[in-house]
């Protein structure tokens, strides 16, 4: 019952993670917007090119590089069966459920192989760390190209768990053939830098003469064969020219080197800053993981566990942009080698004193790294005022009894600046129709609204009196960028850093109902320290703007 107990932690706290920030960044919006257009437009097969350039949002927004739709395509088909049953209102939390459940079951399997080598114990440490890190948790539902990448490659180092049971030579060339077909499949299809993951860990295996050349060449030209097969044939049909994206991808951020244009770190970032975040527990980096490289029973599999992990992140290192999401995929191997170091004190614990000291310290570090984590949780769910919005104005819209400008067919307008959609605006958030097209919405009035959704970045466009005129209502970072007369209709509160309290200070939220919950939070523990509170500061991020009844609008530019 405890393994059962353990084993739905994960998937339920990769669902409460979502719950909590229902909403997405930029960095997400390919995959979901993707998922969007196949679920509401399906894949022509007649006159094509017409049908993707004007439904398909990737057309208008292409982004820096292509990205493959191998990913949104497989959410879009698993997810439409749910939205059968459930509706299309909730259509953004299905698909991102789904991949959600994808990474929860590639970790439990990872677990699973993890308990059948070397035991429950180390088993259930590692869910015990994983579900008490932040990062994969958090990422598990994000339509990240690199959590598509996740699933796989977590699949994929299962199979290359160091086995401490002796096994067939034949049931081991079968292991490691998953293995680089499920790396392969992650590098050749959603990302390019598992190719190094794959390097590193078949070096490995090479220097200790646990695999063949001829097996690594014939399953490497296999599996890449299918691997770019699927990516070239699905790509090209719906970016309407013959391309690999993850080949784009790589020449336009390695080669040319245009990734350093969003930033660039030192090449010891990633052990310093970011490997540390990801792990979070520090009784990870700085005990058990040491603790395991020397430990005499345990110290050769926590190394083949941590060795290919770490060569990874020292190559990848090079490349001077560096990202979290970037060398998530070792997070499993290293808080496997954890594992065996926590069970190994764990089942010492009755027979020495120091471990038992010492699993009382583990314990202590799972409570507190749990408690940072819905710190965490909790300030992340106010990084996303786009979303809410967004949310907030079509539920106004949705509510209003009054006719906009007809008794009959309405046209409403609304202008969302950049800010608004890297915030959390997707195509899923759009009010969805109850029949006809997906612009138009049947209203309990009898009648029928036609929305319109602007997402216009043109700076002529932008300073132009008569342009703006054309719309109802904005979502804007900054009021006074929205020419013409506004009213605010409402304001959206976003984080803006970590607050300080003292004594007889109000604090940034006020008496925002949107927000009674931290207000009450704040309240007691302004009760218990005399007054004194550290938390996250709450500020305007987005103005929702509506056009004063009355004023005049020009109809004929939209």
């Amino acid at each position: 019952m405890l393994d059962v107990l353990l084993s739905s932690l994960i998937p339920a706290l990769v669902i409460v993670h979502l719950f909590v920030t229902p909403f997405t960044k930029v960095e997400e919006s390919f995959n979901l917007q993707a998922a969007h257009d196949i679920i509401n437009y399906g894949l022509p097969y007649r006159n094509i090119s017409q049908n993707l350039h004007q439904n398909y949002d990737h057309f208008s927004f292409p982004g820096a590089v292509p990205r493959t739709f191998v990913g949104a395509i497989s959410l879009a088909v698993l997810s439409k069966p749910f939205l059968f049953l459930n509706g299309p209102q909730n259509a953004q939390m299905i698909v991102r459920g789904l991949l959600g459940s994808f990474n929860s079951f590639a970790l439990l399997s990872y677990k699973n192989s993890l308990a059948k080598e070397y035991g429950t114990v180390t088993g259930r440490w590692f869910v015990l760390l994983i579900a008490t890190q932040f990062h994969v948790i958090y990422y598990a539902s994000r339509t990240l190209p690199n959590m598509f990448a996740f699933g796989l490659t977590t699949l994929a180092l299962k199979e290359f768990i160091p086995r401490r049971l002796s096994q067939e030579r034949m049931d081991i060339s079968r292991r490691q053939k998953r293995g680089i077909l499920f790396l392969v499949f992650a590098g050749v299809i959603f990302r390019a830098e598992v190719s190094i993951l794959l390097g590193s860990q078949l070096l490995c295996l090479l220097i200790k003469s646990k695999i063949s050349m001829g097996t690594i060449i014939t399953t490497l030209i296999k599996s890449a064969s299918i691997a770019l097969f699927i990516t070239f044939t699905v790509d090209s049909y719906l970016w309407q020219y013959p391309v690999w994206p993850e080949l784009a991808g790589f020449y336009f951020n390695a080669i040319q080197g245009n990734s350093a244009n969003w930033g660039t770190s030192s090449i010891y970032f990633y052990f310093t800053n970011i490997l540390p975040k990801l792990l979070l527990n520090p009784i990870i980096i700085v005990g058990l993981i040491p603790i395991g490289v020397y430990l005499p029973g345990i110290r050769d599999p926590v190394r083949g566990l941590i060795v290919p992990s770490l060569l990874y992140v020292a190559i990848y290192s090079l490349q001077p942009h560096k990202e979290t999401r970037f060398i998530i995929y070792v997070v499993p191997p290293l808080t496997a080698a954890a594992a065996c170091s926590a069970s190994y004190i764990w089942n010492r614990a009755s027979k020495s004193l120091p471990y038992f000291i010492g699993s009382i310290f583990l314990v202590f570090s799972i409570i507190l790294s749990g408690m940072a984590v819905v710190s965490i949780l909790f300030i992340s769910s106010f990084n996303y005022p786009g979303g809410e919005a967004i949310s907030r104005l079509n539920k106004l819209i949705l509510n209003s009894e009054s006719s906009v400008r007809s008794n009959h067919i309405q046209q409403i307008a609304i202008h969302m600046d950049v800010y608004s959609c890297m915030t959390g605006i997707t195509r899923f958030l759009e009010i969805f129709p109850a029949e006809g097209t997906s612009k138009d919405l049947n209203i309990v009035n009898g009648n029928r609204r036609h929305v319109i959704y602007d997402k216009t970045e043109n700076n002529t466009l932008l300073h132009q009196l008569e342009w703006w005129n054309q719309f109802d209502y904005a979502l804007i970072e900054t009021p006074e960028s929205a020419l013409g007369t506004w009213d605010i209709l409402s304001t959206i509160l976003g984080y803006s850093g970590v607050e300080v309290l003292c004594p007889g200070d109000t604090g940034s939220l006020l008496s925002n109902r949107e927000f009674e919950v931290l207000h009450r939070i704040r309240k007691v523990a302004r009760i218990i320290t005399h007054g004194w509170w550290i938390g996250p500061k709450l500020g305007p991020k987005i103005y929702i703007l509506q056009r004063p009844p009355g004023s005049e609008k020009d109809f004929e530019i939209i």
